[in-house]
């Protein structure tokens, strides 16, 4: 599947994510807003009247948030917006669809992998079946998990076929490195699936085709890091982390714009 379909597209969005989400009190939004209930500054148009200031004004988790497309898909099959008509069956399906692209962004990251070769034929089933329950009307029924399921087994083996064997240094999936100082650190290849990497120090630092599907890199530091070739990086996890100019990433990847020059 094209990566550009698994990409936020607000301007072909009935504001959802505006809407559906639920805003709690904290670090990353300054409101409490429930579910359902459209932000203080969503406008008429569906956009956000402080767009270019939402870091500013204490939006930090707007800043972060990516919906992988979903947003729109949603708004384009409901064809009329939740003013126009009910709004709670799109409401509902912005979650699971978000699930869904982001199961088709990994497999697309895997299908560009020629390491993968291999399992092509497979990866490419597995995402005709995830967009065929795109479309379904009822997304309700969706069985998550049990997706989930079928669609790891081929990401791990994505991943052994993309990074090899390596030393059980680098095999640090879950690992809790919180504040870990690893500037500078040579993690090509590592498995850093699910790893809590929040606040940790990774300037500098080799990053190339290392496995962080899941990694947690809120405010993680990659200042001058080479994310190069990254297995199944994910535009949401860029947007948590703080890089620069200099931050090296893969072609999929954009650089937020709330990065340091």
């Amino acid at each position: 599947m094209n990566r550009a379909a698994l990409r936020a597209d607000c301007a072909n969005c009935f504001g959802l994510c505006c809407v559906a989400l639920t805003f709690s009190r904290s670090a990353d939004f300054p409101i409490d807003k429930d579910a359902g209930e459209p932000c203080r500054n969503l406008q008429e148009d569906f956009r956000c009247g402080i767009h270019q200031k939402l870091r500013p004004e204490g939006f930090q988790g707007c800043t972060v948030y990516d919906c992988f497309g979903a947003g729109q898909k949603i708004s384009r099959l409901a064809g009329k917006s939740w003013r126009e008509q009910p709004g709670q069956q799109m409401f509902e399906a912005l979650p699971i669809m978000r699930q869904l692209h982001e199961l088709l962004w990994y497999l697309a990251d895997a299908t560009e992998r020629a390491e993968a070769r291999s399992l092509h034929p497979q990866l490419r089933q597995a995402s005709e079946r995830i967009e065929q329950l795109t479309l379904q009307p009822d997304l309700t029924s969706v069985d998550l998990p049990g997706e989930r399921a079928k669609v790891n087994e081929l990401l791990l083996q994505t991943s052994k076929l993309v990074r090899g064997k390596q030393s059980k240094a680098k095999e640090r999936r879950g690992a809790d490195l919180f504040g870990a100082k690893l500037r500078g650190a040579d993690l090509r290849f590592a498995n850093l699936r699910g790893a809590y990497l929040i606040a940790a120090d990774l300037r500098g630092a080799d990053l190339r085709q290392a496995d962080l599907i899941g990694a947690d890199l809120r405010d993680t530091r990659v200042e001058s890091a080479d994310l190069t070739g990254a297995l199944f990086l994910t535009q949401s996890q860029a947007n948590a982390a703080r890089g620069d100019s200099k931050t090296k990433l893969p072609p999929a990847v954009t650089r937020p714009p709330h990065w340091t020059p």
